[in-house]
């Protein structure tokens, strides 16, 4: 297990700043994601981590070690990529171990590494097969199996499971994560998917234009969002925010927010549907099975209730909203959580 330091990393090009001074510190051991949307700087990270790009300032240290001027072959880092990666012409068993034959491992410790992998990952009887017959789930494997066997402490992954249906997904999600703690790796999984971060991460990196807009647990990102951006990015639905009068009241009404801040922010599933509170008004109904989303009027503004699937609402029907105290979030006009 190694542990990984991003020490006022920056990387430009010319005039553009894909990444602007990140300090990051990832535990041994543990299951970190970089997420964010398209062009947020969380592929240039990973690729700085991996020594694919040079950072244009700042230190990566893998285990205290300063490995910024390093190339990838002396990291002790492993890697899967979006696209697998695997050669078509050679079979599972020779995609598995080509590295170990660049590197000249000897025979019969190759064989034990691909034996044990094989066998970890389910492929053991598949090895004899290339590619082109394997499912894309099958396939995402062999490329686990060619990191593992490099037996590196570190394993960064590329958006690894973009490619693969919903099911298979969730499927792979669930594999991975038993699998990193089986073995202990240091794990940096970039995603662009708020469910792979929530379900599988000890440590979610959220990052928004190429700087680090929140790092913390799942739990903590989704309760304490400490910015606007992070409070919309995390959660299905997003938290509401709203805009809020100098005095408090939710903006084109009379209902008090209770908070003093630029905006308000509550998660639809903290929302109830209540005999009395804040009065409202249904614009629509979006039925979900085990959810009801209603976009609920109040003033000029819009608020989500995510509601049980088995309650019935239709547009225009007026209705009472309740919160508690605790779940509302205010939000000055930076952006910026007010404690």
């Amino acid at each position: 297990m190694s542990s990984i330091a991003l020490n006022g990393v920056a990387k430009s090009w010319g005039d553009s700043t894909a990444l602007h001074a990140v300090s990051l510190q990832i535990a041994s051991g543990s299951f970190c994601v970089l997420l964010g949307p398209s062009g947020c700087g969380k592929s240039t990270t990973l690729r700085i981590v991996a020594g694919l790009e040079t950072a244009t300032q700042g230190q990566v240290l893998i285990d205290d070690r300063d490995v910024t001027d390093l190339p990838p072959a002396q990291r002790g880092i492993a890697m899967v990529f979006q696209n697998y990666a695997l050669f078509p012409h050679l079979s599972v068993a020779d995609n598995i171990g080509f590295g170990l034959s660049v590197r000249k491992v000897p025979a019969a410790e190759s064989a034990e590494r691909l034996r044990n992998a094989a066998a970890l990952l389910g492929l053991t009887n598949l090895l004899d097969r290339k590619p082109g017959q394997l499912s894309g789930g099958q396939q995402q494997r062999v490329a686990l199996g060619r990191a593992l066997v490099a037996q590196a402490k570190v394993c960064l992954m590329d958006e690894p499971l973009s490619n693969l249906d919903a099911q298979l997904r969730q499927d792979m999600r669930r594999e991975l994560r038993e699998l990193q703690q089986k073995l202990g790796l240091t794990v940096v999984y970039v995603t662009h998917d708020q469910t792979e971060a929530m379900s599988m991460a000890d440590q979610v990196v959220l990052l928004n234009q190429g700087r680090v807009e929140q790092a913390g647990t799942p739990r903590e990102l989704y309760a304490r969002p400490a910015t606007t951006f992070a409070a919309r990015f995390i959660g299905t639905p997003p938290m509401n925010l709203v805009a809020l009068e100098a005095d408090g009241r939710i903006a084109g009404s009379d209902v008090a927010s209770g908070v003093q801040a630029a905006q308000l922010g509550v998660r639809p599933e903290a929302i109830t549907l209540a005999a009395d509170g804040i009065p409202a008004v249904v614009r629509s109904v979006e039925y979900l099975g085990a959810d009801l989303v209603l976009r609920c009027a109040v003033g000029r503004e819009v608020l989500l209730v995510r509601a049980a699937g088995g309650h019935v609402a239709t547009p225009g029907e007026r209705v009472h909203l309740r919160w508690a105290a605790d779940e509302a979030h205010g939000f000055g006009a930076d952006g910026r959580r007010i404690p």
